[in-house]
């Protein structure tokens, strides 16, 4: 039976002492999955991301990487944090959180300079990436001049530029036009058909069933709901409905229908 890469035992964390944002969750992710995990907003999905990459560190319970607790100490070690660094990328929500380089072609540098890699294998890679992504006309611009769908490709690339086990997106679609939107879904399908492990929070519907095959539902008070198949779970319309997904009056239809009436 294979391993979990990535496992969360009665995992809880709170900003606030006794105000959780997440509550007692145990959960085991497996190399090559494509996930969603699907809530409302402030349900907890965008700390859990951050937990799983180890931006944040739990309140109680423990989480595994690649078969090592990730704690504030072990990541201390120069090993394990170059070797958990370089397996897990982090795509955040607000592309302005991410970019930070002067240049597009310094940003896309920037994680395999850290990762210690020689300059002309840096420069194949940064041009391997840029092609890959459509940005190469953008290598010597600032990203802040960029448009939101430009940023997000940056952003991407960036994280990209160190060939990643695992991607974790926090709400990608945000912020985006329709035409970026489709190229986005059709991406990671394509880096998903390639073996990466794809995790995405997102509270939107219309993207869930073109990106997972399996789905992890929190509840409001930031517990999970349910985790199961992507199909069953979507056309489960109380289901939804209990967790603030739709309402009452919404039209969502699982197989290519979009949301009519709004959250």
């Amino acid at each position: 039976m294979q391993a979990p890469i990535l496992e969360l035992n009665h995992l809880s964390y709170a900003y606030v002492q006794d105000k959780n944002v997440l509550s007692n969750i145990s959960l085991n992710f497996f190399a090559g999955e494509s996930v969603v995990i699907l809530g409302a907003n402030g349900c907890g999905k965008s700390t859990l991301l951050k937990i799983l990459s180890g931006l944040l560190h739990p309140t109680s319970g423990t989480i595994t990487a690649f078969g090592r607790e990730v704690t504030e100490k072990s990541l201390l070690e120069r090993s394990f944090l170059s070797e958990f660094r370089q397996r897990i990328g982090f795509i955040f929500q607000n592309s302005d959180a991410q970019l930070f380089s002067t240049t597009v072609r310094d940003e896309l540098s920037f994680a395999p300079l850290q990762a210690g890699l020689s300059p002309q294998v840096i420069s194949e890679r940064v041009q391997d990436i840029a092609e890959l992504l459509g940005i190469s006309h953008l290598l010597n611009r600032p990203p802040y001049h960029l448009s939101g769908g430009e940023k997000k490709k940056v952003a991407l690339a960036s994280v990209l530029s160190v060939n990643p086990d695992i991607l974790f997106l926090d709400e990608p679609t945000n912020g985006l036009d329709p035409r970026t939107q489709y190229w986005l879904v059709e991406f990671l399908s394509t880096l998903h058909s390639k073996g990466k492990t794809i995790i995405t929070a997102t509270h939107d519907l219309s993207i869930v069933e073109d990106i997972a095959e399996r789905v992890i539902i929190f509840r409001e008070d930031h517990t999970i709901a349910a985790d199961g198949s992507c199909l069953p779970l979507l056309s489960d319309r109380q289901l939804l409905l209990d967790v603030n997904l739709i309402h009452a009056r919404s039209h969502f239809h699982v197989g290519g229908a979009r949301q009519h009436g709004g959250l």
